[in-house]
């Protein structure tokens, strides 16, 4: 499943700026809810361990996320669920331990049967989509990270398959904020870092979005307002969309206000 190495090759990039980063580094807060590195890979390592679970059964799932439900359940963060299940690791010791288990689930889901269903948090999802999902965490909690280190990311086509997630859930970015959803959805033409062009949707002349596919994928990630992008965007349904679009699960999140998010020393 190509899918898988992707998401292998997007967990590379983020290591290979970590790799020789000192310790202390890792205790500094980012642009995202202040959250520091440590913190954006302690979140990826569990839910990356939490789509390995998926893959092993219904059961197998249940049993590792429950803990986390628990906490969610009694109002605790995102953030703060995961702390008992990393029980202490941190700092070089957490990134290896992310390093290790990102591997793993990459091998898990590259052996995967891609329409399989799995159990998740919200609604089930077939492999292919779990393994995305992964893929677009990756990137987008790794933006905060190239940001603060004030590092530029060599962006590359598999960004396509976050694109197309950010498309799919167009109807979801509305529907979870219990708005109607517009009709039709807005054609979609975006240019990826190679030059290749990748449509969605019929094409429309007043109903669009067109531009850079990484841009497109920072807006619906919420790593950058749509205010700090070069997008064209035209028609209401379009540009309501590009306010609010999350390609994520989750209960609704305010987008980044303009010029909030950036690239330290840019």
């Amino acid at each position: 499943m190509q899918q898988a190495e992707d998401f292998r090759a997007e967990s590379h990039v983020l290591a290979a700026i970590l790799e020789d980063l000192p310790e202390a580094e890792f205790h500094r807060e980012t642009q995202f809810k202040g959250w520091t590195i440590d913190h954006v890979l302690g979140h990826l390592h569990l839910f990356n361990a939490a789509a390995e679970a998926s893959l092993q059964g219904e059961d197998a799932f249940a049993a590792f996320i429950a803990p986390v439900l628990r906490d969610m359940q009694t109002g605790r963060s995102i953030l703060a669920c995961q702390f008992p299940w990393l029980d202490g690791l941190s700092g070089r010791a957490l990134f290896e331990a992310w390093r290790e288990g990102a591997e793993r689930c990459a091998d898990a889901f590259t052996a995967a049967e891609p329409k399989s269903r799995l159990k998740w948090i919200g609604p089930d999802m077939s492999a292919i989509s779990s393994v995305t999902a992964r893929q677009m965490e990756t990137w987008a909690h790794g933006q905060e990270v190239f940001d603060m280190l004030g590092q530029e990311r060599q962006e590359h086509d598999r960004i396509r398959n976050i694109a197309h997630l950010g498309v799919a859930t167009f109807g979801w970015s509305f529907r979870n904020r219990a708005l109607e959803v517009p009709e039709p959805a807005p054609f979609v033409q975006l240019t990826g870092p190679s030059g290749a062009v990748w449509d969605w949707n019929a094409p429309q002349d007043a109903n669009f979005v067109k531009g850079s596919a990484v841009e497109f994928a920072r807006v619906v990630t919420q790593v950058r307002s749509i205010d700090d992008t070069r997008l064209l965007v035209r028609g209401p349904a379009a540009a309501d969309w590009m306010r609010i679009g999350q390609c994520f699960a989750g209960p609704p999140e305010t987008p980044p206000g303009r010029g909030t998010r950036f690239r330290a020393g840019a």
